[in-house]
């Protein structure tokens, strides 16, 4: 159609580049791209069956996150986060969590928080399950989506963009110690759905002390498993 034919076709590049970025970071978040590992754009390209623009621009999109750095001559490769990276990440959590869910458990309970936070706890009961099962994969993906939800009730876009990337920065980090685990059954936090009923209530002092034992459980899973 003449006069669409340009807007469509940037569209679509901008969705596949947006798909590419995300079947990468869940190559990643599963272990199967490993921290240092190095590829070229070519391969990846060749992998999903795409031309190499899109690819270098979710390649791209990726280092810009933290999950990838470029490698002059080289292609990318995975960063290569520490366990001081970690406890970084884990403190960053902290001091922006401990405001933000302050000022979420005093917000007024009107009927669309409620109906919010009523699908935000889905998540976390699918979360839950993921953990008592040790299975995760599927407990990263619930986990991501459960605090991106509950962080979007706190009002602030740029606060919920910054959270996002980080929480995925730090399972980025995390699941190269976890995946050495032989079984996560009964090792991994699983507290959501406490969490959605404190808040529900307004109970914001409860609601920070889960939040307190969950990156205090995270970076201590971390640790012992590093040391493993």
């Amino acid at each position: 159609m003449p006069g669409t034919g340009g807007g469509n076709g940037a569209v679509t590049r901008s969705t596949l580049r947006q798909q590419l970025a995300d079947a990468l970071r869940d190559e990643v978040l599963a272990g199967r791209l490993k921290p240092g590992q190095e590829f070229t754009v070519k391969e990846i390209a060749e992998q999903y069956g795409v031309s190499a623009t899109p690819v270098r621009e979710a390649l791209v999109d990726l280092s810009a996150q933290g999950l990838l750095d470029a490698v002059q001559h080289r292609g990318f490769q995975v960063h290569e986060y520490s366990l001081g990276d970690y406890r970084h990440m884990v403190e960053a959590r902290i001091l922006i969590g401990d405001g933000m869910f302050r000022r979420l458990g005093d917000r007024k309970m009107d009927t669309r928080t409620a109906a919010a936070l009523a699908g935000v706890r889905r998540r976390g009961e699918e979360a839950r399950r993921a953990a008592a099962a040790g299975d995760l994969n599927i407990l990263i993906g619930y986990d991501l989506r459960f605090w991106r939800e509950l962080i979007v009730l706190f009002g602030n876009p740029y606060l919920s963009d910054f959270l996002h990337r980080l929480r995925v920065r730090s399972w980025v980090c995390a699941v190269q110690h976890l995946r050495r685990a032989d079984d996560l059954r009964g090792r991994l936090w699983d507290r959501y759905t406490d969490l959605v009923d404190a808040l529900t209530r307004r109970d914001a002092l409860t609601a920070q002390e889960i939040i307190a034992a969950y990156d205090d459980h995270s970076l201590t899973l971390v640790e012992r498993l590093a040391g493993e």
